[in-house]
């Protein structure tokens, strides 16, 4: 009963924690992407024009689009130097709240002031190029590859672009994003990067209320079959997909160490029922039928069952209670996003373990309670010989 305890318990444990890892994702990927992404379905970038932008505007339901060019680039700051992902967004971005001002740890959330642009840098970007915020002496340098082929002769300083932006702010948000990302003027990706009215994608805000699968039901036909519509969870589809196979194989891993500590109930049972061959005889002798007996070794494997996976599940949930309002586990890192580990219990874990676990101790019992059945039957055999 103990054994089958401590395996629910650990089933129940380990499927929350997985649950806590997703919504975290999600927590933290929702942030910074878009409610809705437009994309194109072959190729890196799509033209948009004034026709497409009004149209998607137009429909019901969609509140802000924001224009966006993502592309590599070069940036050196001082002696310093690294390759980024520069992500250029129209002005409405900041319209989108996206980044909250608590995720603003240094400078201001701007993009354009008093004619001037600005750049939003990451916080590893900050810490990799030692940026200076508050020093405007000092811009991003940021240069783009272009797609040309260097012969001789020709001016090297051709074979790239370049532009200077000052350093406006600095956010936090998550790791990949962080050390990553740096947010500039779309006007200024447009020039530097020479993208004309070619777009990566076009980032969507829907209004409150929205059914958004209906809203991306009407972007899709609006925008046709050579762009996507991708939802938060389309968007990182690969990554959430994998989390659920991790989850299902911790799943079976656990199941299959309940089944090998199920054996302990099968040996016991029939330990039992060799045994109690004097105690079957006496309840055979006042009646009792090979049925009987094999549903009293039947309720002897589920009462086991019952009360190890009932326990199982007590203690599992108490200790998710613990870690969701103590934390006693840490991640065991500084720099996590979150002390603890997460932790968030679904009913469905609790339903699908306590299945498990009886299905599974139940049918490790039927063996043992045949043979107590066959006792019975073979003393009647006797009795009648």
């Amino acid at each position: 009963m103990v054994g089958v305890a401590f395996i629910t318990a650990a089933l129940v444990i380990v499927l929350s924690v997985f649950n806590g890892l997703e919504d975290l994702l999600r927590t933290l990927n929702n942030s910074f992407d878009p409610q809705i992404k437009i994309q194109a379905v072959k190729g890196k970038s799509f033209e948009v024009t004034p026709e497409l932008l009004n149209k998607i505007k137009s429909l019901k339901g969609v509140e802000i689009v924001t224009e966006v060019i993502e592309d590599y680039a070069y940036v050196r700051y001082r002696d310093a130097n690294q390759v980024v992902t520069i992500k250029g967004v129209s002005d409405n971005f900041i319209e989108q709240k996206r980044i909250p001002q608590e995720n603003i740890v240094e400078g201001d959330l701007k993009l354009r002031e008093n004619g001037v642009n600005y750049a939003i840098l990451g916080i590893g970007v900050r810490y990799t190029l030692s940026v200076a915020v508050s020093d405007a002496m000092f811009p991003l340098q940021i240069y783009y590859i272009k797609n040309s082929k260097a012969s001789a002769g020709v001016d090297p300083s051709k074979l790239y672009a370049h532009q200077n932006i000052l350093p406006g702010g600095v956010f936090s948000i998550v790791q990949n994003f962080d050390e990553n990302y740096v947010i500039v003027p779309l006007q200024f990706a447009v020039d530097l990067l020479n993208y004309g009215n070619r777009r990566t994608s076009l980032e969507l805000k829907l209004k409150k209320n929205v059914n958004e699968k209906r809203a991306e039901e009407r972007i899709q036909a609006a925008v046709g079959d050579d762009l996507m519509v991708l939802n938060h969870e389309e968007q990182h589809k690969d990554l959430y997909k994998l989390l659920k196979m991790e989850k299902l194989f911790a799943f079976l891993a656990l199941t299959l160490l309940l089944i090998i500590g199920s054996i302990n109930i099968f040996f016991s049972l029939m330990m039992l029922a060799l045994d109690k061959k004097k105690d079957i005889s006496i309840l055979s002798s006042v009646g009792a039928t090979p049925q009987l007996v094999r549903n009293i070794f039947l309720a002897e494997g589920s009462l086991i069952a019952f009360c190890g996976a009932i326990l199982g599940l007590i203690f599992g949930g108490a200790f998710c209670w613990l870690q969701m309002n103590y934390g006693i586990i840490s991640m065991g890192m500084e720099t996590s996003v979150t002390q603890g580990y997460p932790i968030k219990v679904r009913a469905i874990d609790f339903v699908a373990t306590l299945f498990v676990v009886s299905v599974i101790t139940f049918c490790i019992s039927i063996r043992p309670a045949i043979l107590a059945s066959r006792l019975v039957h073979k003393k009647e055999l006797l009795g009648k010989q």
